[in-house]
């Protein structure tokens, strides 16, 4: 069962805290996690893109000139791509993108992550972050202490004070245990945990 130290916000260690060997402690599979990223990744578009093609422009319906007798192409509408005005061919329609993934694959997914992010030591575990104040002047001295840059930072519960405190600096980001993503936890190169959220994590992904 592997283990982590648990830090203060002042960067000493006040304990230890044993992690879950079905969650922190698996086979690393890639293609689950590739899978897991391109299906987000696909819910996330609209979908609502559209072009008019040549029966959607306005107008139209008159034959340019008549069929025979001028030396030209026939044509039949002056809507056609070719025209200036006229329609687009084989443009973009709406479309629906929505993929599925059964719940065990996505979860050994994000475990899978969780994993590698421990074996890269690249995981972070604090007692508490709490601040007093709203001060992101603070909050970026609570990171330089840590030497944490790029970080997804993960709570058991809403902290206001924490979150308007972090939201104007650039490349952090706040998410309460149940809203953990693979897209987020691939995007951000560490990840902070309060201990209360590592247990909650834990619980969420053993279900």
């Amino acid at each position: 069962m592997p283990s982590i130290a648990v830090y203060n916000m002042n960067k000493q260690q006040v304990g230890e805290v044993q992690l879950s060997d079905d969650v922190f402690d698996v086979e690393v599979r890639e293609s689950l996690i590739h899978q897991a990223l391109r299906i987000q990744l696909a819910n996330r578009r609209a979908g609502t893109v559209a072009v008019k093609n040549r029966s959607a422009v306005r107008g139209g319906g008159k034959k340019p000139f008549k069929q025979k007798g001028t030396g030209n192409a026939r044509q039949g509408c002056s809507r056609a791509p070719q025209y200036p005005g006229g329609g687009v061919a084989f443009g973009p329609q709406p479309k629906i993108y929505n993929l599925s993934m059964n719940k065990k694959a996505r979860t050994a997914a994000l475990c899978s992550v969780l994993t590698y992010k421990l074996q890269t030591n690249k995981i972070t575990v604090l007692d508490k972050i709490e601040f007093d104040k709203i001060s992101t002047k603070d909050f970026v001295g609570f990171l330089n202490t840590f030497d944490l840059t790029k970080s997804l930072i993960v709570t058991d519960d809403f902290n206001n004070n924490l979150f308007l405190s972090a939201r104007n600096v650039p490349h952090i980001k706040m998410l309460k245990h149940d809203a953990l993503n693979i897209h987020d936890m691939l995007k951000y190169k560490h990840i902070i945990f309060t201990q209360g959220s590592v247990q909650s994590t834990e619980g969420v992904l053993q279900k």
